[in-house]
């Protein structure tokens, strides 16, 4: 029997973003422990492997909590694809209707499940900024920011199939400028008016993830602010599965912000000797 004895899981992605989700409504892993299960657990080829570890929790004014972990351990307030196998996995064990509300470290939202689709609200995005000048080594980039539960610098490109994600993601993930927490980093292709591909570098995995929910959203929204398209907006992800943002534009203010698509479940699971 592991560190944490036998606990059932259930493996899930949205968009290939893929995430371990524990019913932790009895504490059978402590807050203390939490950082340390996410490393274990996630750690692919030695872990049941995932971009992250979603712990669902009681709450005294939603219809549950949960509590958000990176692969590398890291707390992360919200998570778009993360959200939505949440509200999925919830509904599935009964913990929460259809229609529900869900407390996150970036407020309560809500969320609709409808035959494996989920639709997810997202806080209001914050801290919108387009067109700023960024030095990275001997080039000049022009970049955008905002927050949209987490923070996402997003970049454009003509052809994201080339865009070099690790190593430019990388390197503005860990810049000055955004220290000490970091930032995500979207690279964008904007195909016509209501349709974008997005690569996402994203922190905390270290790497580029197959999707970012949150990252589609800020691309979605910057690529609206700079007049590239208009919502609701098709978002294709890295691993080749769309996703939908709606959103409601007042200037560089977005309100009524939802992220919709599949929640899949993998496979259900016991850890054992992890």
């Amino acid at each position: 029997m592991g560190r944490w004895g036998k606990i059932a899981f259930k493996k899930m992605h949205g968009s290939g973003n893929d995430f371990i989700l524990i019913d932790n409504r009895d504490r059978l892993i402590h807050a203390s422990e939490a950082k340390d299960a996410a490393v274990t657990l996630c750690k692919r080829g030695f872990g049941i492997g995932a971009d992250g570890l979603i712990l669902i929790e009681k709450s005294d004014k939603a219809d549950f909590k949960w509590r958000f972990f990176n692969a590398d351990g890291s707390h992360a307030d919200m998570c778009g694809n993360g959200g939505r196998c949440a509200a999925r996995f919830a509904y599935m064990l009964g913990i929460a209707p259809a229609e529900m509300t869900f407390e996150t470290g970036a407020g309560t939202i809500k969320a609709e499940v409808k035959d494996g689709i989920v639709k997810l609200q997202l806080p209001e995005p914050t801290e919108l900024s387009v067109d700023q000048s960024l030095r990275l080594h001997d080039q000049e980039l022009t970049i955008h920011y905002v927050n949209t539960g987490v923070p996402h610098t997003v970049i454009f490109f003509p052809d994201v199939s080339s865009a070099p994600v690790f190593e430019i993601g990388r390197l503005i993930r860990h810049h000055r400028r955004f220290a000490p927490e970091g930032t995500n980093v979207d690279f964008v292709e904007v195909v016509d008016k209501g349709f974008i591909k997005v690569r996402t570098y994203e922190r905390g995995v270290e790497d580029e993830t197959q999707a970012c929910g949150t990252g589609a959203v800020a691309s979605a929204i910057i690529s609206t602010v700079k007049g590239l398209t208009q919502a609701p907006v098709e978002v294709e992800t890295w691993g080749g599965e769309r996703l939908k943002v709606y959103f409601e534009l007042d200037g560089q203010r977005a309100s009524q912000v939802f992220l919709e698509g599949r929640a899949v479940l993998v496979y259900s699971g016991t850890t054992e000797e992890l």
